[in-house]
Parts: C-alpha cells; sequence; structure tokens
C-alpha cells in the first residue's frame, strides 16, 4: 500500500502547527488514515557577533539563534483527500514537499 509522506518545514512553529491542523481536519474528513504530526529534532542555527564595530572597547557578545521545526505526517493514499491537501493555503516560510511512499 502506498502513502504520502508529507514533510513540513519553518522556523517559525505557529505556522506548521496550523497547516497540521488542516491537514488533520481534511483527513477526519475523508476518513483516511492519518499518522502524525511527528515532530523531528530542531536544528538551531546559531550566530555570534560582536557588539562594538570598531574592535575597541569591552569584548562584548551578541548571539543570535534560529530554530528551524520539522513535521512528518504519513497519509494514507486516497486521490480526494491528496488533492484536498494540495489546496491547503500554505503561510509565507514554510516549506512543504509531498512524496509517494511504499509502506
Amino acid at each position: 500500500m502506498q502513502k504520502a509522506r508529507i514533510k513540513l518545514v519553518s522556523a517559525d512553529i505557529e505556522k506548521i502547527n496550523q497547516v497540521c491542523t488542516s491537514i488533520k481536519d481534511i483527513a477526519e474528513k475523508t476518513g483516511v488514515d492519518l499518522s502524525g504530526p511527528i515532530p523531528l529534532p530542531s536544528k538551531r542555527l546559531k550566530v555570534t557577533t560582536r557588539k562594538c564595530p570598531c574592535g575597541d572597547g569591552k569584548a562584548t557578545w551578541d548571539r543570535f539563534e534560529m530554530r528551524i521545526h520539522k513535521r512528518v505526517i504519513d497519509l494514507a493514499t486516497d486521490e480526494r483527500a491528496l488533492r484536498l491537501v494540495m489546496r491547503v493555503p500554505l503561510p509565507k516560510g514554510l516549506n512543504i514537499e509531498i512524496e509517494m511512499v511504499e509502506g
């Protein structure tokens, strides 16, 4: 049996949760088996810079961090459900990847 594996990636966790709930609603309406959303480990991107641009004075530092959150949803293959998932409005800054997997 084939499954559709949906991968969601974003720096904003609220956007991911919003899309996940809409996909869950579609699965409930169409009666399709759904497993997930499975949280994957977040990637933490860190940047450390000096506060003083000239190099004189105290050695004080600014630390910036950006977290990349990921979720995976497995959806049983149903043509109607997949069409509805593809029509879900995606917020800006969210990447979605849908692939067919043998399961």
